[in-house]
């Protein structure tokens, strides 16, 4: 730990009470090598502020998602003269928000006005597990609402005539695919553009900390507007396709389900059932093609941003 002036002296148990950690846990992080052992001053073990401000670091990085291990790599870099601002700061802004949006408050009453004046505590409780509301400790009737954007989609929706349950079951399937978008533009971006920032076995240095986060804030908007770009072309395609198929009475009805026929080699799908089983044909077929054209996205912008670059560096 960096050389500090001498400042406040402190038993464990004040430092305990200052940092909010344990005993317990202090006595735990020394054995580590977290946490430097105490000055021994006669017969008792004193603490510095140093101590302190280590602890606060630990418990920071330890609420961002970092574990023991991995913080003490941080902390062995910041001790050798390698520095933790940088580090910090990449934290912070990948740690930061990825919206615009504030959360509000709403209250119970509110909420069932908005959805059709009829309390629904199935609906509320799928609400709460899919995160669209918040319960507050010691709120009986009372709701964070992270994305008001997100409820007020739902308010439209349900006034549309959408039944709760099927918003909720839409909702739980759209998640699951845009959590694949975002891990692989986050894995397609760290392939090309972070890894030569961010060491695979150890912790990356001042500058190159500080690059990382000034790249982290300018990709930040760009998975967004794809997917919206890319949102806007699908339902401006599909939603012509439709309206055509409803005006148009000489056109060949549609399956119930949306399916539609396509040849696949006999070869093709035997492989495929004997990977994944019969049953599981046509949604391994359908998963594997959907994941193919949402890479070819990404490669795309990135391939767009990297032109983009050029054209920036040579102006």
């Amino acid at each position: 730990m960096n050389d500090e002036p001498a400042g406040a002296a402190y038993r464990i148990e004040d430092l305990a009470h200052h940092s909010g950690a344990t005993v317990r846990t202090i006595r735990a992080y020394q054995d580590r090598g977290l946490l430097p052992r105490p000055e021994r001053r006669g017969r008792a073990n004193v603490y510095s502020d140093a101590h302190l401000t280590r602890l606060r670091q630990i418990a920071d990085l330890l609420d961002r998602g970092y574990t023991l291990a991995s913080i003490k790599e941080l902390l062995e870099a910041w001790d050798a003269g390698r520095g933790l601002g940088g580090v910090l700061g990449l934290v912070a802004e990948v740690d930061g928000p990825w919206t615009d949006e504030e959360a509000v408050r709403i209250s119970r009453a509110e909420l069932v006005e908005r959805f059709g004046g009829a309390p629904d505590e199935a609906a509320v409780a799928d609400a709460v597990e899919l995160g669209v509301l918040e319960l507050l400790p010691g709120e009986e009737d009372l709701f964070l609402v992270p994305s008001p954007q997100e409820l007020a989609v739902a308010a439209e929706l349900h006034e549309a005539g959408v039944p709760l349950s099927a918003i909720a079951d839409h909702l739980r399937e759209l998640r699951g695919q845009v959590e694949h978008i975002a891990t692989r533009f986050l894995e397609f971006t760290t392939e090309h553009v972070f890894a030569r920032y961010l060491g695979q076995h150890q912790p990356p240095n001042e500058a190159d900390a500080v690059e990382a986060a000034t790249l982290v804030r300018r990709l930040r908007p760009l998975a967004q507007q794809t997917v919206d770009a890319e949102l806007a072309r699908a339902m401006r395609l599909f939603a012509t396709r439709q309206l055509r198929r409803h005006l148009d009475a000489d056109a060949p009805a549609e399956s119930a389900d949306g399916s539609c026929s396509l040849r696949i080699p006999a070869s093709t799908m035997r492989a495929v059932e004997k990977l994944v089983g019969p049953e599981q044909a046509s949604a391994f077929i359908t998963a594997a093609t959907e994941r193919e054209v949402q890479s070819r996205t990404l490669d795309t912008l990135a391939a767009n941003m990297r032109e983009s670059n050029k054209l920036g560096q040579s102006s």
